[in-house]
């Protein structure tokens, strides 16, 4: 595996590190065809159980994560060679794949062995032990809501993974493999607050969004009193709320959910869950035969429960969420 940076100012390599190293100080001290509503009822299940047991430090089972990637099923020849996206990828000889390494339920660089794992970063390990028969044959490039298009257009990665939201407006400049995933906005606010309680209590308040996120437009019409103030990345606004320097922040519960995990007693989400079903897909180059033979393997691993088993190693078992969510339908 390889990691990559994408260009960014210095500031906010500085703060992403900052991010990084809190994350993982805080994880050894703890020692972190369905229906779209279907699989929001069971993020919101967890949004619940993570906020209300915000005690629980839930370091990943890394033993069970890597057990699970390393036994994930391997594509014929055949089938690889029949599509041209995954036979430049075979021929590469890697996938590169644009993602995170901070996203604690997602997709987080674990500082002891360097290993990225959550249910992001399992999904494109697995894709690329399909492909490659091995799924450590993968170089990442750092991305961020801004960037996730650009560095397909300009032929830096073959796919994204990265929390991504299928809209109309992104397959205007991309193509989307899945949905894999589903979720919904929450609001986040600091352990502290007793004054913002859902959206009505947002009117006249300083709320954090991500740009280049579906957030701004998702505040538009559930909080249009609210004052917006865009962040690059999931960090930044974080840090922008507990300086006091925004009032709340709103964006996907998934990561909230994340966030609580990691930093018991730090941030609570208030108001429940909110918004349309975010559907989460992985990105392609615009027109990519790649589609179709990801949604295959999709299919495959939620067949024989791989997807199932991941989601619960990588979400589940640590919010303490037993109702297993039921996979979008694919395509």
């Amino acid at each position: 595996m390889q990691i990559k940076e994408t260009k960014s100012s210095l500031s906010k390599l500085l703060v992403a590190l900052v991010a990084v190293f809190a994350l993982a100080t805080v994880a050894l001290v703890g020692c972190s065809s369905g229906s779209s509503s279907d699989s929001s009822s069971a993020s919101s299940a967890a949004a619940s159980s993570a906020a209300s047991s915000a005690t629980a430090t839930s370091a990943i089972d890394a033993d069970a994560y890597d057990k699970l990637i390393a036994s994930g099923p391997v594509a014929d020849d055949a089938d690889i060679q029949a599509n041209k996206w995954a036979s430049a990828v075979k021929e590469a000889g890697k996938m590169r794949v644009g993602g995170v390494s901070t996203s604690a339920l997602f997709a987080l660089e674990n500082e002891v062995d360097g290993k990225i794992r959550g249910f992001d970063a399992g999904l494109y390990q697995l894709l690329t032990r399909y492909i490659l028969g091995d799924e450590g044959k993968y170089e990442l490039t750092k991305v961020t809501s801004d960037t996730r298009e650009s560095v397909l257009q300009n032929d830096q990665v073959d796919i994204v993974v990265a929390t991504y939201t299928i809209t109309d407006d992104r397959k205007k400049l991309i193509s989307f493999a899945g949905p894999y995933y589903t979720s919904k906005y929450a609001i986040l606010v600091t352990e502290g607050n007793s004054e913002i309680k859902g959206l009505d209590d947002l009117a006249g308040k300083t709320v954090a969004v991500q740009s280049g996120s579906t957030g701004p437009k998702v505040m538009e019409e559930y909080a249009p009193d609210a004052k917006l103030e865009e962040f690059t990345t999931d960090e930044e606004a974080r840090t922008a709320l507990e300086d006091g320097r925004v009032d709340a922040y709103v964006y996907d519960s998934s990561m909230h959910f994340g966030s609580i995990v990691k930093n018991p007693g730090k941030y609570k989400v208030v108001g429940g869950t909110f918004g349309p079903d975010d559907p989460y897909g992985m990105g392609l180059a615009l027109d990519s035969d790649g589609v179709e033979f990801i949604n295959d393997f999709l299919k495959k691993i939620e067949k024989d429960g791989t997807w199932e088993e991941l989601w619960k190693i990588s979400i589940g078992d640590r919010t303490d969420t037993t109702e297993v969510p039921e996979a979008p339908a694919i395509g």
